[in-house]
């Protein structure tokens, strides 16, 4: 019975609208506090960017586009993920289906095609939002983001969201459950932009930098909301870099 209502797309709309909803009180309630503080002016002369966040703190990231923003966000196509791709659409985000994978699953669950449609959005003046690991290597960047952000010719900004009142659910990516009525903090890195021309020495460069600006900012959100950072990876620390593409 279980299986069959996963698959119902009556049950999955009701969820990803009811998510939507949740998420929204959640938003809605938060004291929230933004580093640096003209984060939209900031960010506003750069567009269209890529957004990018580890996998676990994502939940939130809609509510960062403005009305006047155009965004998509890369969602992967399996069953399970289409309450996630609901709910973005009914916060107002479009989103484009595929996920990111190691070696031979990249083509396969449609990583391959998706990198060309989100490179295709930015090239029309829409950003594009993606998390920079994928499974099942939480918290390691790969060469993903990098690779679109030198054929697209557009900035990645990453960014990390902390809430003050969370659950964190067992599994790899440690998702954060945001509750209501707490503090929230989002924190952007200062962005890294890759060359056109870039070799694999480039993008290897690139995808450290952006490593390293998801780890401050990721501590940093969890300082201001008063909570201490999760420990670095050793892999992340020694900037392994797994054949990766990204995925939201």
């Amino acid at each position: 019975m279980w299986r069959r209502l996963r698959t119902s797309p009556a049950v999955r709309s009701a969820l990803g609208r009811g998510m939507a909803s949740y998420l929204r009180l959640v938003w809605r309630t938060q004291r929230v506090v933004m580093e640096p503080a003209n984060l939209y002016e900031l960010a506003d002369a750069q567009l269209p960017m890529i957004l990018t966040f580890w996998h676990g703190q994502h939940f939130l990231t809609p509510f960062l586009v403005k009305p006047y923003h155009r965004a998509r966000v890369m969602i992967s196509r399996s069953a399970d993920a289409d309450v996630n791709a609901i709910a973005a659409e009914a916060l107002g985000i479009g989103t484009v289906r595929g996920s990111g994978a190691q070696g031979r699953d990249f083509r396969t669950k449609g990583g391959f095609n998706a990198t060309l449609e989100m490179i295709r959005h930015l090239g029309e003046g829409t950003n594009v939002a993606m998390t920079a690991d994928v499974p099942k290597i939480s918290r390691v960047a790969g060469l993903g983001v990098v690779t679109i952000a030198k054929h697209s010719g557009r900035p990645i900004y990453p960014v990390a969201i902390a809430t003050s009142r969370r659950i964190v659910a067992r599994s790899w990516d440690k998702s954060a459950i945001h509750l209501p009525f707490g503090r929230a903090a989002v924190v952007a890195g200062d962005g890294v932009r890759v060359a056109a021309d870039a070799g694999p020495e480039e993008l290897e460069a690139a995808r450290r930098e952006l490593q390293r600006q998801l780890e401050v900012a990721t501590a940093r959100a969890e300082e201001l909301v008063g909570r201490p950072a999760a420990p670095v990876r050793a892999s992340a620390r020694e900037g392994a870099s797994p054949a990766q593409a990204p995925e939201g």
